[in-house]
């Protein structure tokens, strides 16, 4: 056990593009080859660590910023760790990556057209946006800095999700996160 390595996938995107229907696909796929693991899911850390905390720019960064220090904790414990969190702005997410290190850090930018999101919508989010209802609502009245180079690029209005999620495990069987299927079975 002491081989293990801690590493972060970052799951970033628009409200409703899969982030976390992706975590939860790649956590059951980590299962499945005993791969113990933690999801920081950004509704529940809401809840949880960052209640009361609004949608003002300064408060998204204190909620990634929170994301991110646990994320670090369980990392550098050995504990990979799959987060789910919209994180729209580019330098809170450069500065988790900082903190995590780069060499742990795998940024999957979660993406779909904020017109297949409106389609999608369900929570009924975007309606309420469009319609004044919600303020600073990222991808309608706020911003998101789509990430330029993240390392895995997923387009879940044109992939399936196990599509998405091949393109996630291989790039962790790549950078030596989990085993390949050879040296699982032996």
């Amino acid at each position: 056990m002491s081989d293990r390595k801690g590493f972060t996938v970052w799951f970033t995107g628009l409200s409703g593009a899969g982030k976390s229907t992706l975590a939860e696909a790649l956590s059951e796929r980590m299962k499945t080859g005993a791969l113990a693991h933690e999801i920081l899911d950004g509704d529940v850390v809401r809840t949880n660590l960052s209640k009361g905390l609004g949608f003002s720019k300064e408060d998204r960064d204190t909620n990634i910023r929170r994301i991110g220090f646990v994320a670090n904790l369980l990392t550098r414990h050995g504990v990979p760790v799959l987060t789910a969190a919209i994180s729209p702005y580019k330098a809170i997410r450069e500065e988790c990556r900082a903190m995590i290190g780069d060499d742990k850090f795998v940024e999957v930018h979660v993406h779909a057209p904020v017109e297949v999101l409106i389609e999608r919508d369900t929570k009924g989010l975007y309606k309420k946006a469009i319609a004044g209802e919600i303020k600073e609502f990222t991808g309608i009245s706020d911003p998101y800095e789509e990430p330029e180079n993240p390392h895995v690029r997923v387009r879940t209005h044109e992939q399936s999700i196990e599509e998405s999620l091949e393109d996630i495990w291989n790039h962790l069987i790549e950078r030596g996160f989990i085993p390949n299927a050879h040296s699982q079975s032996a």
